[in-house]
């Protein structure tokens, strides 16, 4: 990763993020309280929309089981929150700011930032959020509270994409848990050249 630019905290905006994530970069807080900066990733992480997509047996298994049930959209805050981990590491350790919260929080409300999430009963055991945009779908962050959960709304999210034709779902970085999963690692200019795709094109994640 190397960082492309920084700007005070005070000068973010809601569409400082949408352009951002248009232009191929991506924001990060130096710490809970500190100042947003924006990055590339070298290389890109990509998860496809297509048949390199995979999915392991036992997943496909614990998904049939019925034991979850997945939503959109119905805990966002709680969703985001659960990501940013404030109660578990130090405050210089924590990426996603409480700036940073409000301002997905933000778009949110516009209906361009969503989250998929996983209930057991009427516990969110699992869950992720990410910005759409065109046909796009930038993913931020995922957690678990229970075993395969952020996994299922993964499955959720692409098949979701896919019904909706969604050329493009970025991840940033690989991890292990997105591995498994087919990702794929582009250059920086071999990123840029899918998102330009598809930025021309225009999908809903949700009905308006």
């Amino acid at each position: 990763m190397r960082n492309r630019k920084s700007a005070a905290k005070t000068l973010i905006t809601a569409e400082q993020i949408i352009e951002g994530y248009r232009q191929g970069t991506f924001p990060m807080a130096r710490g809970r309280y500190g100042n947003i900066d924006w990055y590339v990733a070298e290389p890109r992480t990509i998860i496809p929309l297509d048949e390199r997509f995979r999915v392991r047996r036992s997943l496909r298994r614990t998904i049939r089981k019925s034991e979850f049930r997945v939503e959109i959209n119905t805990d966002f805050a709680g969703v985001i929150r659960a990501c940013a981990r404030h109660d578990q590491v130090d405050d210089i350790d924590v990426w996603l700011s409480d700036q940073m919260i409000a301002l997905y929080l933000e778009l949110h409300r516009r209906g361009l930032a969503h989250s998929v999430e996983v209930w057991k009963e009427d516990s969110l055991v699992g869950g992720l959020y990410g910005v759409a945009i065109k046909a796009a779908f930038f993913g931020e962050s995922m957690f678990h509270r229970s075993p395969s959960a952020s996994h299922i709304a993964l499955v959720a999210l692409v098949e979701r994409l896919r019904a909706r034709g969604y050329q493009l779902l970025d991840v940033q970085m690989r991890t292990d848990h997105i591995s498994y999963f087919g990702a794929i690692d582009l250059t920086h200019y071999e990123y840029l050249a899918l998102l330009a795709e598809a930025m021309l094109n225009d999908c809903q994640f949700v009905e308006r």
